[in-house]
């Protein structure tokens, strides 16, 4: 094993790479909410008083926020989404949460609309909004999805919150050389993530000293071209969470971020404070406008609530399963053919329908 002096300088900043990382799955989770939701079982029904379905469309229609500027190509089939207190499936082990989230489906691809049976028909775009994650939920989907291939440079990520920075350990793929990370999080001018890689430490004796005397910076090491979505700026990396998380891409301009003791944040405009609130809402997904697609039903002119059969904690929605969690509950129809659908949480379904997580 090399001693800390004569790493190879593409390992020397390879060390370097987890911080790019880290961030990729930032788009996403709730500070307190676990990486995979409790299994226990909740028949709890909506109350008599809580809101129809027909009010909880009404309420959507007039709490919206419509963009009047002028929209590109790419969206003309835009449907309005909102999502209050959800916990979105990034991967089968681990889940965002869009605790609140306002802005628009857009169909990409082959597609003109988004189609719920797959989950790279559609992005969200988001105009207001607060998204956040914990520490073992993106290390989760840092090794399961963005570290997955054979060849990766990085494998068995840890990440951790001290002090007000983020702590990522693990080793490099061909060596099992260990390495440690502190890095600082910030927003670039444009709106993407920026991480300021403070600390870097390999066999636990620090280095980035010893790349610095050397003229080494990150820019100069890392082949961006191979990881779509991070770019450099000397000892700083900058991520486009929307290309370097999984589908369905999360997209926007990011106003501010923030750490606490176990989750990461990513705020979006105002951070959709504006969204319903109302005790008969609950938890929702809601979707307005033009065409959406799901199973064997195509919805023109969309009107379709995705209302939490149990409020007590967040929605547990997962893509791949679906129509599993439709089942499970029941759906309204409103007088003009709006649909509201009470949904279970994933977690709460028989094994039979959630061993995506077995």
């Amino acid at each position: 094993m090399p001693g800390p002096f004569t790493l190879p300088r593409s390992q020397c900043c390879a060390i370097l790479l987890p911080s790019l990382l880290l961030l990729s799955a930032l788009s996403c989770s709730r500070p307190a909410a676990p990486t995979q939701p409790s299994a226990t079982e909740n028949p709890a029904q909506p109350s008599p008083g809580s809101a129809t379905c027909a009010d909880a469309l009404a309420a959507s229609a007039t709490s919206a926020s419509d963009n009047h500027g002028s929209r590109s190509r790419t969206d003309q089939h835009a449907v309005k989404a909102d999502f209050r207190n959800v916990m979105f499936h990034l991967t089968p082990h681990a889940s965002a949460h869009l605790e609140s989230v306002s802005g628009e489906l857009w169909p990409v691809g082959k597609y003109d609309m988004p189609d719920f049976d797959d989950k790279a028909s559609f992005e969200l775009h988001v105009e207001n909004g607060t998204i956040s994650i914990t520490p073992s939920a993106l290390a989760s989907v840092l090794n399961s999805h963005v570290f997955v291939r054979d060849d990766a440079p990085l494998k068995d990520i840890e990440i951790a919150i001290k002090g007000g920075r983020l702590i990522i350990k693990g080793k490099l793929h061909k060596s099992d050389l260990p390495f440690e990370t502190a890095a600082e999080m910030g927003v670039n001018a444009d709106g993407r993530l920026r991480l300021h890689t403070e600390k870097v430490k390999a066999l636990h004796v620090p280095i980035k000293k010893v790349m610095a005397l050397f003229g080494v910076e990150l820019a100069n090491v890392i082949g961006t071209s191979k990881i779509p979505g991070l770019g450099t700026d000397k000892d700083d990396l900058i991520l486009d969470l929307g290309t370097l998380l999984p589908p369905p891409h999360i997209r926007g301009t990011i106003s501010s971020t923030r750490l606490s003791s176990n989750g990461l944040t990513v705020i979006y405009g105002g951070g959709g404070k504006h969204l319903l609130t109302s005790p008969g809402l609950g938890n929702y997904i809601m979707l307005r406008g033009n065409l959406v697609k799901f199973g064997k039903l195509t919805m023109e002119h969309t009107e379709l609530a995705l209302l939490d059969l149990d409020p007590q904690d967040p929605l547990d929605w997962n893509q791949d399963h679906y129509k599993d969690q439709l089942l499970a509950g029941y759906s309204k129809l409103t007088s003009d053919f709006g649909l509201c659908t009470f949904v279970k949480d994933f977690a709460k379904l028989p094994k039979s329908s959630n061993s995506g997580l077995n």
